[in-house]
């Protein structure tokens, strides 16, 4: 079952330095106007073409990232869908051929999932550039997912952006991006997990990545925004 949710959120950016075209903006908790996305491609050769699938708004959870705001963190695993089509899900040893809903305990992923959490502003930011910091607690993830920090700046329509991403090293972070100051852009901060789905039950051999929540600068003022955006739940 699919649903399309509407999820208003009211993003309070973090500010330092204005003045001299600095922002710097920080990791929230849960209470943070956070947004989901999922990209969504096929495995690579030998098993599949590698060619790209579909982009849609997830909510924050359905990409397998857990808040725990009383110990100042969350938690990003990797991707698994409740779904057990073949669109999904290869044929798990043992399996049944003709069985188009191969998902189960065993059973590998077939697709390429890349989840995005970020905080974003429009058009505020232009021109100034935005500094990401924050610090990464653990990464346990096995080479079967990268996860990564950016800063990405999108074109008014989304058609293209430019960015700044690192792999999510455990420590403290900071990363920096000039952003255009054209009118109508979009700035994007947050962290991204990509690899193959998994299912529920076989999650915890491929780890996870903690990132820690921070308190907001001393020296930052803050500026409230408000957007709309879709997300989209999977059971």
């Amino acid at each position: 079952m699919r649903k399309t949710s509407i999820v208003s959120a009211c993003a309070g950016m973090l500010l330092s330095s204005a003045a001299f075209g600095q922002v710097t903006v920080g990791v929230d908790d849960s209470t943070g106007p956070w947004i989901g996305f999922m990209n969504v491609s096929n495995l690579p050769a030998p098993d599949g073409d590698g060619g790209y699938q579909f982009g849609s708004g997830w909510e924050v959870p359905d990409l397998r990232v857990e808040f725990d705001d009383s110990n100042d963190k969350f938690t990003f695993f990797p991707n698994s869908i409740g779904d057990p089509n073949e669109y999904w899900y290869r044929e798990a040893p043992g399996g049944d051929p003709g069985n188009p809903d191969n998902g189960g305990p065993g059973a590998p992923g077939n697709k390429i999932m890349e989840a995005n959490l970020f905080q974003q502003v429009d058009d505020a930011f232009g021109g100034q550039t935005v500094t990401f910091e924050g610090e990464i607690l653990s990464n346990s993830f096995t080479q079967a997912h990268m996860a990564s920090i950016f800063i990405r700046d999108f074109a008014p329509d989304f058609s293209s952006f430019n960015e700044t991403i690192v792999p999510a090293a455990p420590g403290a972070f900071s990363i920096s991006l000039a952003t255009d100051a054209g009118a109508g852009r979009h700035v994007q901060w947050g962290f991204q997990v990509k690899g193959e789905n998994v299912w529920i039950t076989d999650v915890a051999p491929f780890g996870n990545m903690m990132v820690g929540t921070i308190p907001t600068p001393a020296s930052a003022a803050a500026l409230g925004m408000a957007g709309l955006f879709a997300g989209r739940r999977r059971r």
